[in-house]
């Protein structure tokens, strides 16, 4: 399945691997655009959550068995993991741990939301994607972590970055 890949350097394959991140974050705006063009915002959003819903546990399964964490890796996993996402590949970002013990991610610079801003469109409305996206990725590690956005389109309260995160350990 992966026939040439073993003919590039280490160098060639990491820039093929960004280079794959950020063409599958391009498409899946491409495909978001076209039914945002079609058939309005709200019915892009819905196929857009039913999406992500669709494919964060496939992703964090993925990811799980590559790093081999364990179903309790923690918040410590989470940290492992984070950087490895598809979406984490194409983006900036950075993780920072919390004085509380919470970890929290932030993505400061988004292909997404600047892509948007080039075409003079309103930014994407990402925040009811992003609470599913990054709680079932955290779930699909450790079922105990619970996410909670801390600033995300159109309900931004940090102007520092694009979204941020924050996840903690139930109970």
């Amino acid at each position: 399945m992966a026939q040439g890949l073993d003919a590039l350097t280490r160098e060639e394959l990491i820039e093929l691997l960004e280079i794959t991140a950020k063409d599958l974050i391009a498409l899946d705006d491409t495909w978001f655009q076209s039914l945002e063009r079609e058939q309005g915002m709200d019915a892009a959003m819905e196929h857009d959550r039913t999406a992500w819903r669709r494919f964060v546990p496939s992703e964090a399964r993925r990811l799980k068995k590559l790093l081999g964490l364990s179903d309790s890796c923690g918040l410590e996993g989470l940290a492992e993991a984070l950087p490895l996402r598809c979406t984490s590949l194409a983006n900036e970002w950075e993780i920072r741990w919390e004085d509380d013990g919470s970890l929290a991610f932030r993505i400061t610079d988004c292909r997404v939301q600047n892509a948007r801003k080039r075409k003079g469109m309103d930014f994407h409305p990402c925040k009811s994607v992003g609470e599913l996206e990054y709680a079932g990725f955290a779930a699909g590690l450790d079922d105990r972590i619970q996410c909670e956005c801390v600033s995300c389109y159109p309900a931004i309260a940090d102007d520092t970055c694009n979204c941020a995160w924050r996840f903690r350990m139930e109970g």
